[in-house]
């Protein structure tokens, strides 16, 4: 295991370039963690200071792989911590004690600017293809016409990258992070940032750390040109990183997806009350993984008990698993298909839902 104070002698080798500081003497290094063959930390600087900083970055990055035994290194630069969260403190653990509609909902700053619409795509369980349907609904909001974004907000297991087939870190121009292009989407991941071999072993705070540079630092639109919607692929659950998205932003609705198994909906159900307890329109529920294997209807079904809109539901079919592996969505690999046809009626139906259909911005 690298040794921590090898790890902070590393760091402060790194000068500050306005203290002239080792980085960490500094005050920059923040949730620095090391376990077993890997080191990770965000660094933190002032607002407007992320272009000036990147070379650092850079700079750590390389110098903690330089040291024995290091195999993974995980470092994000933000230039501003997430506020904290707390809920209420309670005397005891009954279910109204700790009932969590007592706390008010965390006000949003405002949206990320030039982004006229934002949809958060969620699952109360991993493993139901919430980032398979992230990435193909923002396909099929394109292939309307729409200018469309997607951030992948699952920054401790982010797919986006092999999804969309991109790699390599983002530019930045005049402190703002350049989004990759792909499929005609722009898109931003923590996996982006980092190696594709590592493992993200930070505690809360650096998660919505991570998520709140890539939100507000990406240049997603511009005035001249606007970004329509911004397709979000939350992780699962409702932990840090969803109430750091609610904090930061406006969103304009929710889907929740699930297979229709009880024990990815009564998931699904944690996760629509989470959004309604902080005042986000829950959209609808969309059923994945449809058929022999996981049963079929139980989507459908939970919907009415939730009382939110049914979308529809998407088979269990090897084309969805085969465009994700090779970085081309089914809406462009087969947009003939009949699962690219399922796709397109549910953009149809949340663009309406979103008050889309006049924006189309696209050339």
């Amino acid at each position: 295991m690298p040794d921590r104070a090898a790890v902070i002698a590393a760091l402060d080798a790194v000068r500050d370039p306005r203290s002239g500081q080792g980085l960490v003497a500094a005050g920059l290094v923040q949730g620095l963690t090391v376990a077993e063959d890997r080191a990770g930390f965000v660094l933190e600087v002032a607002p407007g200071d992320t272009a000036l900083y990147a070379p650092v970055r850079d700079a750590a990055e390389a110098a903690l792989k330089a040291l024995p035994g290091m195999a993974r290194v995980s470092v994000v630069l933000t230039a501003e911590a997430a506020p904290a969260v707390r809920p209420a403190r309670t005397a005891s653990l009954s279910p109204q004690a700790v009932d969590q509609t007592r706390p008010k909902a965390p006000v949003p700053t405002d949206r990320p600017a030039h982004v006229r619409r934002v949809l958060a795509v969620a699952s109360g369980k991993g493993g139901v293809g919430k980032s398979t349907v992230a990435v193909n609904l923002a396909a099929a909001f394109a292939a309307r016409g729409l200018s469309v974004g997607l951030l992948d907000a699952d920054v401790y297991g982010p797919s986006l990258p092999t999804m969309l087939g991109v790699s390599g870190k983002p530019e930045y121009r005049d402190g703002m992070m350049e989004p990759h292009v792909a499929h005609g989407l722009k898109a931003m991941s923590v996996g982006l940032l980092t190696q594709a071999s590592d493992a993200m072993i930070w505690r809360g705070p650096m998660a919505s750390q991570a998520l709140t540079q890539m939100l507000t630092q990406t240049r997603w639109g511009t005035e001249a040109r606007p970004l329509d919607i911004l397709v979000v692929d939350l992780p699962p659950g409702t932990g840090d990183v969803q109430l750091t998205l609610i904090q930061k932003t406006p969103l304009d609705g929710a889907v929740i997806v699930s297979t229709p198994q009880e024990v990815a909906l009564a998931d699904a159900r944690r996760a629509h009350k989470l959004f309604e307890k902080v005042g986000v329109p829950s959209l609808g529920l969309i059923e994945n993984m449809t058929g022999d294997v996981f049963g079929r209807g139980g989507g459908e079904a939970e919907a009415a008990r939730l009382g939110v809109a049914y979308l529809g539901d998407l088979p269990l079919d090897a084309t969805l698993r085969q465009g994700g592996d090779a970085g081309v969505p089914v809406m462009v690999g087969d947009p003939g298909g009949d699962i690219a046809a399922r796709f397109a009626r549910l953009a149809e139906a949340l663009a309406k839902k979103l008050d889309l259909q006049g924006f189309q911005t696209q050339p």
